[in-house]
């Protein structure tokens, strides 16, 4: 099957539950889509090739064993270097991590490698998440693929870019205030930013803990899905956290009470009034 890398990700998936391609040779497309685009796009903060290749191989041979791969049975993906994975590095894009090494993976990641997932890089961001642009002072701007002078979209910059330029199949990315959606919109992706906890987020760097949310970013909005869907664990909310409650936390007295009650009904009852 020729020109691997601008198969979707359900398409490449068919491909690999046909025989129709093996999962090296869909590593082999994405890599060099990315050599060929990445010294300008600049999607990428480190690239696992020896470990994706025997991820890769291990997924060849067990192509034909199994009786029922995962959905993503060796599809290469790429993410947002914010999220766990052990032994691999996560700069959250900035100087100050450049060197952490976590010893845990983020659940998200567990779950879309038991769909049979094969990761091979971290990709660019905003540092900490936190610009809407994608500029990055410490590892280079990424640059949107469809015109170089352009923004990404951020935070998730990478992810968006990687998809653009087909180097991936998908990308995880995060959404705290529109850094999928962005992305996803300024490189002319897919992007989901779905109910909060409904994807884990452990083992994600934290921003915002009332509006983080994790998503895929894909060629289309089909292609997300699948990538959102993958794994039966991959929808579930988290356990319900109880409410804060402060040892020292007292109820109001029942004076403070009413008195808040009344000034309620003077302010709802008092007519509005306009100034020039």
């Amino acid at each position: 099957m020729s020109d691997l890398a601008h198969l979707t990700l359900t398409e490449a998936a068919e491909a690999v539950r046909s025989g129709e391609a093996r999962p090296t040779e869909l590593l082999d497309a994405c890599l060099a889509q990315l050599d060929a685009t990445n010294q300008e796009m600049n999607a990428t903060i480190w690239i696992d090739r020896e470990g994706a290749y025997a991820s890769a191989k291990a997924a060849d041979k067990a192509q034909h064993r199994t009786s029922a791969p995962g959905p993503l049975h060796g599809i290469p993906l790429a993410h947002k270097d914010m999220f766990y994975q052990a032994g691999r590095p996560c700069t959250c894009g900035s100087e100050i991590r450049r060197h952490f090494v976590p010893d845990t993976t983020a659940t998200v990641i567990e779950r879309l490698a038991s769909a049979g997932a094969v990761t091979f890089a971290g990709l660019n961001m905003a540092e900490f998440a936190q610009n809407p642009t994608g500029h990055n002072a410490h590892y280079g701007d990424c640059r949107n693929p469809w015109n170089l002078p352009y923004i990404t979209g951020g935070s998730s910059s990478g992810s968006g870019a990687a998809v653009a330029a087909r180097a991936t199949y998908g990308a995880l990315g995060s959404d705290t205030g529109g850094s999928v959606r962005l992305p996803a919109s300024a490189c002319g992706v897919s992007g989901i930013k779905p109910t909060q906890t409904r994807v884990s987020r452990a083992g994600a760097m934290p921003l915002s803990f009332s509006h983080d949310n994790v998503g895929p970013l894909a060629a289309r909005p089909a292609t997300a899905r699948a990538c959102l869907a993958s794994s039966p664990d991959m929808i579930r909310a988290i356990p319900r956290v109880p409410p804060f409650r402060s040892p020292t936390m007292k109820r109001p007295s029942m004076a403070i009470s009413a008195a808040s009650r009344s000034a309620c009904r003077t302010t709802t009852s008092s007519p509005m009034r306009t100034h020039p």
